[in-house]
């Protein structure tokens, strides 16, 4: 809720969030936006008079040219309550969806009797900006999966790091190290402590789209060491403290990439 004079500053703060967090997922080259207004020829599902409208959808107009945003308008397709800005993306299928929409709304706040007192101590209505940062989670998700085909970043993956004994030996090893990542924060980290091969054992991790695997033989054990695996099939020796230093700044930094 804000007063007219802070009504694009504030619209502005809501967009910097939503661009910050679509590309922070890697989200942000697959977006385009509308100006969703209203249909002046079918005025039955809006509330507020065409007066109304042309203050809302010109203040909007106003702030979207100032803020230099390369969008489209879409007849019809406001709000009942004001006009929005949709952010718009591109699933898999070239598909067009609505990801996350940032409103005005002049109108409900009189509706639900939502006052303040302005500088010479009139009461006034204040506008509202309805906004998400991410969008509906269940279909963000759904596009997060469909990008990356489960082969999640680090910092966005269900299981980040498998630790994988060759044998027996070895667990007592495995469990300090997965200990150790869970404690510096990348705590979605798991031991496969079953009886397999250690070949099936990357294998089945490969095929899990999992970022790293860290395979610790008899050697590994003796030198306090890994051999990092990522998923491309690429293995790396490192020491213990190595790896986990690497894998935090990964995902302190949110990186897109896997760096190791």
């Amino acid at each position: 809720m804000c007063r007219p004079d802070q009504l694009e500053d504030e619209f502005k703060k809501c967009l910097e969030l939503s661009v910050f967090m679509l590309k922070t997922l890697g989200l942000y080259d697959d977006v385009s936006y509308r100006f969703s207004q209203w249909d002046p020829n079918d005025t039955q599902k809006y509330i507020g008079t065409a007066e109304d409208w042309d203050e809302a959808q010109g203040i909007m107009k106003k702030i979207l040219d100032h803020l230099q945003i390369p969008y489209k308008i879409g007849i019809g397709e406001a709000a009942f309550y004001g006009p929005k800005l949709d952010i718009q993306i591109k699933n898999v299928f070239g598909k067009e969806d609505t990801l996350i929409t940032i409103q005005i709304d002049q109108f409900l706040a009189e509706k639900f009797g939502m006052v303040y007192n302005d500088r010479d101590d009139v009461k006034r209505n204040p506008y509202i900006i309805h906004r998400t940062s991410i969008g509906c989670y269940e279909r963000t998700l759904a596009l997060l999966i469909e990008k990356y085909a489960g082969a999640f970043p680090l910092w966005l993956s269900p299981t980040q790091v498998k630790v994988l004994p060759i044998g027996t030996e070895q667990h007592d090893f495995a469990e300090n190290v997965m200990h150790k990542l869970i404690d510096a924060g990348i705590v979605r980290t798991e031991v496969d402590e079953r009886n397999e091969k250690i070949g099936y054992k990357i294998r089945e991790a490969q095929l899990e789209k999992i970022p790293y695997m860290l395979v610790i033989g008899a050697n590994e054990v003796e030198n306090g060491s890994v051999m990092v695996r990522n998923r491309k099939g690429e293995s790396t020796p490192m020491s213990v403290d190595e790896f986990i230093a690497k894998a935090v700044e990964e995902q302190k930094s949110r990186s897109l990439e896997l760096t190791m």
